[in-house]
């Protein structure tokens, strides 16, 4: 006779998965106290016991009372009880400390010492549900490339002159393709098979035709797409240090497209602030003055080779094109005072291109070098049929012309800025880097902390009322049998938050639906079991029988019914973005975990009542 019966280490196996998904579950029950994280902007602006002493003196003299206050990997965290009392702090720590530091509101968990040493943390909320803002930025990829060919072509320039190969004109057409002009059919052959061997990410071609000698280059497709897709690692690369720099948590840098990029920045409250640093594409160049010629004879004429006009202030200055450094040597900027009192960013070098530098400040003491603030500005325009272009164009200003003094090693001074904001703004993207190309925000949504609230108590109330519906039906119509389905259901809810937590996954609106969605899944496997169980005691077949062929014949099905939904999980998962990706996964954790309580879970249950002595009659309902 079958008595339905599991080996005791499947019994404790079963009440320590449960016990240790309420464990990691649990901190979702704490809620989150509004903080203010307190940051250097750099690496060599310290965070230390006496900013603590300062920071708790300035709210000490406001007035403003904190829960606590916690250092931590050069960083300081302070908790508060009300929303109030946080941008209170916020506006007084940030006078006190000074454009040195920054100061970011922020929400963090309240979970109990005792949980967090366990590694037990809530759920990361999504911006549906906390609040914050979502931008969608368009990267202009083709300027790249056409820097790229631009930059191979001169290349491939200097690549015949030092062959001695002659060659009437080398341009780049519309299509970025590169096409070499020749005089004769031998420079044409000689130029085909260097360039084949050197530059073999083109496809060459030769065309002859009544005279011209012509070498065209086609950049392979593979190496196009090499190209876009280094870009748009390079820009959320760039986006995310720009993030880390305004101290926003969670923060998600997405590829969303071919040439777009989605941010969501959850519980920011100054959107202002995150488009002006995000969408900026600014750098530094530094210019010699060029003073072999006079500037008063350029103005309104032509300037000569190699050179460019400037207006400085309304003062006309001629600059060299030759760049003698580049933003991107920067490893470290800091804004600041200059002994002029005027607004300056201090600036370490070491990212490469120091020795030329060093070596043309070395040879020019004495003559004058600028400083050019160098922006790509975007503008959407819409045409005559309605169609939404972007116009992309480079704002080049100087910001400083300082006579050299003394050779410039690896540490100086930049002075000249119009304010402290524009020294911090400049030296806040000098350390996270330029985008290598231009972007453009095309998308904006803000999401306040309200509607965030409200999003969560309206998602609680779906699953919560999903929930008791599911619960009453299955009580009244399974009797006994639909009560231990229900505490199935609720082991499995458990599960998901616990898996969730534990695995870092952020929870969205989308994500909340996708846990009705498997409360519903879950529930039918039982009903599947339990309708396999009344058939079978309606043919007459013993209780203890009808119990382990309700579970072993429908098992089939069930597994079935869940590896078809969760391959559409793993192609959403695949293809989607965003928020079709939090439902994915979502899902694919509640269909795992519901096979786990709606088979073993009951079962146990199943078993522990009925399983191990004879049965006449079970309560299964109607």
């Amino acid at each position: 006779m079958i008595f339905n019966r599991y080996p005791w280490w499947k019994n404790v196996l079963v009440v320590v998965i449960v016990f240790v998904a309420f464990l990691y579950a649990a901190p979702n029950l704490f809620g989150e106290d509004p903080s203010v994280q307190i940051s250097g902007s750099s690496p060599t602006i310290p965070v230390d016991a006496n900013t603590v002493n300062t920071v708790k003196q300035a709210l000490q003299t406001a007035e403003i009372k904190y829960k606590t206050i916690q250092l931590d990997n050069h960083s300081l965290l302070l908790r508060f009880s009300s929303n109030d009392a946080q941008l209170s702090a916020k506006e007084k720590i940030q006078h006190e400390l000074g454009d040195n530091y920054l100061v970011a509101l922020n929400t963090t968990p309240a979970t109990p010492a005792w949980l967090k040493s366990l590694g037990a943390m809530p759920m990361k909320l999504g911006l549906d549900l906390r609040g914050g803002v979502h931008l969608l930025l368009q990267v202009d990829v083709d300027s790249v490339l056409k820097q790229r060919i631009d930059g191979d072509a001169r290349n491939i320039s200097q690549v015949l002159r030092d062959n001695r190969i002659r060659y009437n004109g080398l341009t780049r057409d519309s299509a970025n393709n590169i096409i070499i002009n020749f005089r004769a059919q031998d420079a044409l052959d000689e130029a085909m098979h260097l360039v084949s061997l050197r530059f073999n990410e083109f496809t060459w071609t030769k065309n002859t035709n009544d005279g011209n000698f012509i070498l065209q280059g086609i950049l392979d497709p593979a190496a196009l797409q090499r190209a876009h897709q280094d870009t748009l690692d390079q820009a959320m690369n760039t986006l995310r240090n720009r993030v880390n720099e305004l101290g926003v948590s969670e923060a998600l840098v997405q590829q969303q497209g071919a040439s777009r990029v989605a941010v969501d920045l959850p519980g920011i409250q100054n959107a202002t602030e995150a488009k002006n640093i995000l969408g900026k594409t600014a750098t530094l160049e530094f210019h010699m003055v060029d003073t072999e010629h006079d500037v008063n004879n350029v103005v309104g004429g032509i300037a000569p080779p190699d050179t460019h006009l400037y207006n400085d202030h309304g003062r006309p200055v001629l600059l060299k094109n030759d760049i003698i450094l580049r933003g991107s040597s920067i490893i470290t900027a800091t804004s600041g005072m200059g002994e002029d009192g005027r607004s300056s960013v201090d600036v370490r070098l070491g990212g490469g291109g120091e020795g030329l530098f060093t070596k043309t400040t070395s040879e020019n003491i004495g003559k004058p070098m600028a400083v050019l603030y160098v922006e790509v500005k975007s503008e959407p325009k819409v045409d005559a049929n309605g169609v939404s272009t972007i116009d992309y164009h480079t704002d080049r200003r100087i910001i400083s012309v300082a006579t050299i003094q003394s050779t410039l090693g690896n540490s100086f001074q930049i002075t000249g800025l119009t304010s402290q904001d524009e020294a911090r703004t400049l030296a806040l993207l000098l350390r996270a880097g330029a985008l290598p190309a231009p972007v453009t925000i095309i998308e904006e949504r803000e999401v306040g902390p309200s509607l965030g609230k409200q999003n969560i108590h309206m998602g609680i109330m779906s699953v919560a009322v999903g929930f008791l519906l599911v619960v009453v039906f299955m009580a009244i119509y399974y009797s006994l049998f639909g009560i231990i389905a229900d505490i199935a259901l609720a082991m499995n809810l458990v599960l998901i938050v616990a898996l969730l937590s534990i695995l870092g996954a952020t929870l969205t609106l989308p994500g909340i639906a996708a846990m009705v969605l498997t409360v519903g899944m879950a529930v039918d496997a039982n009903v599947l079991i339990f309708e396999r169980i009344r058939e079978e005691l309606r043919n007459g077949m013993g209780v203890q029988a009808s119990i382990h062929a309700g579970y072993e014949r429908a098992f089939a099905t069930i597994v079935d019914a869940n590896v078809t939904t969760l391959i559409v999980a793993i192609v959403l998962f695949s293809l989607g973005s965003g928020a079709v990706k939090g439902f994915a996964v979502t899902l694919t954790i509640g269909l795992i975990t519901s096979m786990f309580t709606a088979i073993t879970g009951t079962r146990a249950i199943v078993n522990l009542i009925y399983g191990g002595r004879p049965v006449k009659k079970v309560a299964i309902g109607m």
